[in-house]
């Protein structure tokens, strides 16, 4: 078949190694002039890492980054609250990978200009448009100097964000992102290995968190590159999502200031940061359909979800299997468009709400509402067992079981 990806982000460029594995002819269009690291540090969950290991990505991505063992979470005055071991210490096949966002996008787009050609991977090509029949959709697209292009293809999917322009066609209505109340503050600072030196912390509860995982091997000196998140809710926010505008220590840091454990000093990771990107908090209510006839959405334009249990890009980069399995089970591209609607919409809209409810988080909160001044026994706060309940139905949710992903 051939098939046009609009967006050349995660999703959409594992989406068109997917397609182009599995022999179809592939066109990725990007409204960006050029594609720029974005973002800070990212997680890619072991399912996810899978895929990329299939399409011979992994070892580039795992010699950049770091393969994370485990996960714990805190509260507010640093007292352990849960942990388990990640990736294939979980017995998984593959790695759970910390590592730079700009890394990970890098590694998919220079494997996409490589296997599907420099002329199939365009900038200043912004989704304007498509009409389609029984025979072929057509893309319209448009540079920013206002220059149109239409290319026809069997297929079209739009990988374009939250602020998808495919989505606002099917569903014209629609409100704008939906806002959590709560601003994330992202940076990276090299500072000394904390924990295990490969450990994915998380601290606080609903209202205050702090997120921190090292996404780099040390270096010469000892020091790592640790990505961090501040987490605060905030009233109102009315600023449009964007992973690169600049934020301000004065706004958050204060509310930071006691957190020194003595496994982790909070406010001096802040401190050392370069430079700090502050981001609100959005996603959007679940769709009824995707697919409608040849087109179809994937990653943040189908199901834009909170950061939380590190599923964003690996939801996407899931996705992108499912259709690459949908359209080779299907002959007919409307059919099999429909096939991956159906495997995977109502997957990603269970984890759309979980994490609405904090999802594996829920751990924090429940913590601080039981037991707001920090405990002596950890089974004083939890029964026994319900920790790990909470924790083992958030992978089911989220597909994250060792056998799924065994080889």
């Amino acid at each position: 078949m051939r098939v046009i990806v609009a967006g050349a982000g995660i999703g959409g460029l594992a989406t068109a190694l997917a397609l182009h594995a599995a022999g179809h002819e592939v066109s990725v269009f990007e409204a960006a002039r050029e594609i720029l690291p974005l973002g800070v540090g990212i997680n890619l969950l072991p399912h996810a890492a899978q895929i990329l290991a299939e399409l011979g990505l992994l070892d580039d991505l795992v010699a950049q980054g770091v393969a994370t063992r485990e996960l714990v979470y805190f509260n507010r005055l640093g007292q352990r609250v849960w942990g388990e071991p990640r990736g294939v210490l979980a017995g998984h096949a593959a790695p759970q990978i910390s590592l730079p966002r700009g890394v990970l996008q890098s590694v998919l787009l220079e494997a996409a200009i490589a296997r599907l050609g420099p002329e199939h991977v365009v900038c200043d090509r912004r989704l304007a448009g498509f009409d389609q029949d029984q025979r072929q959709v057509t893309g319209r697209f448009v540079s920013a100097g206002g220059e149109a292009f239409t290319l026809p293809a069997d297929i079209l999917v739009a990988a374009d964000g939250i602020h998808s322009f495919a989505r606002s066609a099917f569903y014209p209505g629609e409100d704008p992102p939906i806002y959590s109340g709560r601003i994330l503050w992202r940076a990276t600072t090299l500072a000394a290995p904390f924990l295990t030196g490969a450990s994915m912390i998380m601290a606080g509860h609903q209202d205050q968190k702090f997120v921190a995982y090292p996404i780099s091997a040390p270096r010469a000196d000892g020091r790592q590159q640790i990505n961090w998140i501040a987490e605060l809710r905030i009233a109102q926010s009315l600023r449009r999502e964007d992973w690169n505008r600049r934020g301000a220590l004065e706004d958050f840091l204060p509310r930071f200031e006691d957190w020194r454990f003595d496994w982790l000093d909070v406010p001096g990771l802040i401190e050392g940061a370069e430079a700090v990107y502050e981001y609100p908090m959005v996603d959007r209510d679940p769709l009824p359909r995707w697919s409608h006839g040849r087109v179809t959405l994937l990653g943040d334009a189908a199901h834009p979800m909170y950061p939380i249990g590190s599923n964003g890009a690996s939801q996407a980069i899931l996705d992108a299997r499912a259709l690459a399995q949908a359209l080779a089970a299907n002959a007919e591209p409307a059919a099999g468009l429909a096939a991956y609607e159906q495997a995977r919409l109502s997957a990603t809209a269970a984890i759309v709400l979980a994490n609405r409810g904090n999802g594996p988080e829920q751990c924090m909160q429940l913590a601080q509402e039981r037991a707001p001044g920090g405990f002596e026994r950890i089974e004083d706060v939890f029964a026994p067992g319900e920790l790990e309940a909470m924790a083992a139905r958030y992978k089911v949710l989220t597909g994250l079981r060792p056998k799924e992903v065994s080889r």
